[in-house]
C-alpha cells in the first residue's frame, strides 16, 4: 500500500517546486524591481499602440466569422493528429487499417467542402469593405 504512493511523488515534487519558483519570483519583483509609476505606464496598453477608438465600437461580424473559422479548422489537427498516431496501429489489422483511412478521408472531405463553401461565398476575404464578389462593383458620382 506504500509504494502505490511513490510513482506520484516525482509529480507533487514538480508541482511543488513549480509553485514555490512562481511565489519566489512574484516577492522578489514586489521586493527588488523598480517603482517608477508614470502617466504612460498607467495608461491602457492595446497591441503596442494607443486605443484609438472606444471598446464599445462594433466591429465588423466578418471578423468573428473568420475566428470561428479559424477554430474549427484548428479543431480539425487536434482530430488528426491522435489519429494519425494510431493509424500505423490500425494498418496491422486488414479491417480496420481501410476503415479508418476512408473515415479519415471522409471527414478531411467534409471540411475541405465546408472550406470551399465559406471561401466561395466570400466569408474569407480580409478586405472588409470591398463590395462583394457578386455584386456589381459601386459607382461614384464624384466626377460630377
Amino acid at each position: 500500500m506504500g509504494n502505490d504512493f511513490l510513482p506520484y511523488v516525482a509529480v507533487l515534487v514538480t508541482v511543488a517546486v513549480a509553485i514555490g519558483l512562481a511565489l519566489v519570483i512574484l516577492i522578489l519583483n514586489a521586493v527588488l524591481g523598480p517603482k517608477r509609476p508614470s502617466e504612460s505606464k498607467m495608461g491602457s496598453f492595446e497591441c503596442g499602440s494607443d486605443p484609438l477608438d472606444s471598446p464599445r465600437k462594433r466591429v465588423n461580424v466578418k471578423f468573428y466569422a473568420v475566428a470561428i473559422f479559424f477554430v474549427v479548422f484548428d479543431i480539425e489537427a487536434v482530430f488528426l493528429i491522435p489519429w494519425a498516431v494510431v493509424y500505423r496501429d490500425l494498418l496491422k489489422s486488414p479491417v480496420y487499417g481501410p476503415i479508418a483511412l476512408v473515415e479519415i478521408l471522409l471527414f478531411v472531405g467534409i471540411l475541405a467542402v465546408g472550406l470551399w463553401y465559406v471561401w466561395g461565398k466570400g466569408a474569407l476575404d480580409w478586405a472588409f469593405d470591398a463590395p462583394a464578389r457578386d455584386k456589381a462593383p459601386v459607382r461614384s458620382n464624384a466626377h460630377d
